[in-house]
Parts: C-alpha cells; sequence; structure tokens
C-alpha cells in the first residue's frame, strides 16, 4: 500500500513552496508523482487485464476504446498502440457513436470504456445501444463503485490516490495509470501472440523503422548502362572516361561472363599515379585494380550494405558491388542509401 505519510508531507511541501524556485518545485511533483505511481502499482488490477487479454485473444470482434476529454486521447493512443502490435483496435467516439458510428460494433465485439471517475454521462448515455448490440462491455474506472463499473460487464480498477493537479482536478496521474494499462495490455496481446520482427516492421512502412527494415540493395542499386565496367585488360587511359562519366567512383572489374575480378576506385588512381607516374595509363586493370573486393546481394536490406560499407573502419567505401548467382548486376552508393532516409 501507499507511504500515506510521505505522500502527506510532499503534499505539505508542495503547499509551502510559494517561491519562483521551479527546480525545488518540480522535484517535489516527481516526489508526489512517485509516491502516487507507487500507489497505483501496488494495487492495479493484473489479473482482471490478464482476463482482458485472454478475452482479446480469444475474440474474433473488433477491440474497441472509448473514452471523453483526456480520456478520449488516451483511448486513440491506446487503440493505435494495439493496432500496430497486431490486434484489431479501434477508437470509437461516443459522440459520434451516438450518431451512427455505433454501426462499427458488432455482437462479439468488446468496448472498453475509460473513465477515471466511472460518472462520464457521455459513455453513460451510449452504454444501452452498445448492449443491445451484442458487444461486451469493460469499464478501466479509478472507481468501482460508480455507475459506469455496475453497468459493465467486467471492470479494471486503476487505483488512484490524488492527481498531481494541486486541486486535484486535471487529469495527470489518473491518465498516466490509463497509458500504463494500454501498454500492459498491449504488450501482454504482442508477446502473448509471438508476434515477429518482421510483423511489426509490416505495420510500420513508413518512418526509419520501417525503412530500415524494407528497402532492399535492389531497390537502390545502379543498373544496366548506370554500372561503370571494365576488363582486367584494359588500361587504366581506357578506363579514364568510363570513371568520369559513371560519377559512381570506381570501375567494377568483370570477365566476359560478368564475374567479378575486381575493382578500381578514384583512390586507386590517385595511388597508381603516384606510384607508376604516366606509366600508370598504359597499365593493364589486372594490375592496378583491388582484387577480392567486398560485395552484397540485392536481396539484403540497404542498411546491411550501409554496414558492409562502413565495417573496415581504415578503409570505408562509398560504393558497393551488387552480386547475384555469381554475376554482376549493379552497384550501391552511400549517398543514395542516406538519401533514403535510413
Amino acid at each position: 500500500m501507499m507511504d500515506g505519510t510521505k505522500l502527506q508531507q510532499t503534499q505539505q511541501e508542495l503547499k509551502k513552496t510559494d517561491s519562483p524556485d521551479l527546480e525545488k518545485l518540480l522535484g517535489l511533483l516527481v516526489s508526489d508523482l512517485r509516491t502516487s505511481l507507487d500507489h497505483f502499482f501496488s494495487g492495479v488490477d493484473i489479473p482482471s487485464i490478464a482476463a482482458l487479454a485472454a478475452k482479446v485473444q480469444q475474440s474474433k470482434g473488433t477491440l474497441f476504446f472509448c473514452g471523453v476529454g483526456k480520456s478520449g486521447i488516451i483511448a486513440r493512443k491506446i487503440a493505435t498502440t494495439i493496432s500496430s502490435t497486431g490486434t484489431r483496435a479501434l477508437l470509437l467516439s461516443p459522440l459520434d457513436a451516438l450518431h451512427g458510428d455505433i454501426g462499427a460494433v458488432f455482437a462479439g465485439d468488446i468496448v472498453v470504456l475509460l473513465s477515471k471517475s466511472g460518472e462520464t454521462e457521455e459513455l453513460l448515455t451510449l452504454l444501452p445501444a452498445l448492449r443491445n448490440k451484442g458487444a461486451e462491455l469493460v469499464a478501466v474506472v479509478s472507481n468501482d463503485r460508480s455507475r459506469l463499473a455496475r453497468a459493465c460487464d467486467k471492470v479494471i480498477l486503476l487505483p488512484l490516490s490524488k492527481e498531481l493537479c494541486p486541486f486535484d482536478m486535471s487529469p495527470t496521474t489518473s491518465t498516466v495509470g490509463q497509458l500504463i494499462f494500454g501498454d500492459l495490455l498491449a504488450m501482454a496481446l504482442m508477446r502473448s501472440k509471438k508476434i515477429s520482427l518482421e510483423d511489426f516492421i509490416q505495420n510500420h512502412p513508413g518512418g526509419r523503422i520501417g525503412k530500415r527494415h524494407m528497402i532492399r540493395v535492389r531497390d537502390l542499386m545502379l543498373t544496366g548502362n548506370k554500372v561503370p565496367l571494365g576488363t582486367p585488360k584494359d588500361t587504366l587511359v581506357d578506363m579514364l572516361v568510363e570513371l568520369s562519366n559513371k560519377q559512381c567512383g570506381c570501375v567494377v572489374i568483370v570477365d566476359e561472363k560478368m564475374q567479378l575480378e575486381g575493382v578500381f576506385t578514384d583512390g586507386d588512381l590517385r595511388r597508381s599515379i603516384q606510384k607508376h607516374g604516366m606509366k600508370a595509363l598504359q597499365t593493364s586493370m589486372s594490375h592496378l585494380m583491388t582484387k577480392s573486393p567486398r560485395f552484397i546481394g540485392p536481396d539484403a536490406l540497404a542498411h546491411e550494405a550501409l554496414h558492409l560499407m562502413e565495417a573496415d573502419q581504415k578503409r570505408p567505401i562509398t560504393v558497393l558491388i551488387v552480386v547475384e548467382a555469381g554475376k554482376v548486376v549493379g552497384v550501391i552508393k552511400m549517398h543514395d542509401i542516406l538519401q533514403s532516409g535510413i
């Protein structure tokens, strides 16, 4: 149970804090919030949350979340989190539901109604219509004696000592408790359903998460005439135009079957001139190229190609050769990978 003496002392200190020392004020608020959350965690209704998770797993219907005001905002967050982690969940606006949106609710669906007091009139007005639709009703409240708790099929109690607000009115600690409830339910469902990383990524195609795990080398690589190519017999002077025109910073050296023989880079060009002078221009690629260069397959993830380019900190590269079935099929540039937002 909560340390009532400690909470009372903290509240008294907060009342005495009239100075503009915000750092001290925030320290007291943190202490107050920590004590309130200790009270929440000591009494959170884990068996009821587990029962709801089990019911959702067994249900073939939709899981709806419903709330008003700040609880409505939390309901939206919970619904989107659960939906993004592999369970069909939607927000149900009480006002819109009373004017037609309740048509989305069917028998077998589960409607979770969030209300700190359990006396929210909009939710109470909606209950008969939801019951007539055949939905199972779950009240998530901080007052298990409220009308909403008594009217629903199941009740989940979120313990609340007081709000962080000095008037104990503005939803603060109570909404934190609702968020924790939603995250617990979402992660319990995600883990028990054994959602894989691939499943999770499919639900997050946008942003860096999706890009890092969905964009593959073949999506960004240069192919066909855009690939700078040469043979081991070609001389450096033969390769200068290819090296300049393709603007990849390298020429890929292949045999007649397009099998990889080596690579000749801008760096190799500088080193060749320094070492051999003008004689380097008539030297064949077989003597100047870097043999056994790094390469990657077209189905590898683009961020894996980036790691491979940076694998050797002493000799990082900016272009990676792409090989499929033993043949060179393209090149991928670090610039293009970074431009993709990975």
